[in-house]
């Protein structure tokens, strides 16, 4: 079967079960693998978040025409601020060791201590906790999660332009 010819709302709750499956596997990752995730990874978890819950609203929704371009908008939102952070994530990664940024307070810390606005310029700055290497496949997972972000907004896009079946 051709996941170009499916229906949009099809696309629209496999994308979302994409997103809860990657999800899940953050999750698994961290509790069951012991990878702690850095604040750059929290932020990647929340693009998907976004995108699934988009999905899931096209998905239940099933709007035909321009209606659609709502959904994938908001998809695009996550996918594009999911891009933006992977992509900082894997430049971190790509560091000499005497470059990297010292570790930081985690999330939480952060979040506690400081204004919003700091807290973003700090983790997008990054820490030494950012720049481990903890391959999945042979791939760091910043690189993993990218790959996932652009293919699932071609995906929508490509969707939402078919003619409403």
């Amino acid at each position: 079967m051709n996941p170009l010819a499916w229906s949009y709302r099809s696309v629209a709750l496999a994308g979302f079960l994409i997103c809860a499956g990657l999800l899940g596997y953050a999750l698994y990752a961290e509790h069951v693998l012991a990878m702690i995730p850095c604040p750059l990874c929290i932020f990647q978890r929340i693009g998907f978040m976004v995108m699934g819950v988009f999905f899931l609203l096209a998905a239940v929704h099933a709007p035909r025409g321009r209606g659609r371009w709502v959904y994938t908008g908001g998809v695009l939102l996550g996918a594009a601020f999911g891009i933006v952070v992977a992509a900082r994530h894997l430049w971190i990664q790509s560091l000499p060791a005497d470059e990297v940024p010292q570790c930081g307070g985690d999330l939480s810390y952060m979040l506690d201590t400081f204004p919003f606005a700091k807290v973003l310029k700090l983790v997008f700055t990054g820490s030494g906790e950012c720049a481990k290497l903890q391959p999945v496949l042979g791939l760091p997972m910043p690189a993993w999660t990218l790959l996932w972000f652009v293919l699932l907004a071609v995906w929508t896009v490509l969707a939402t332009r078919r003619r409403a079946a």
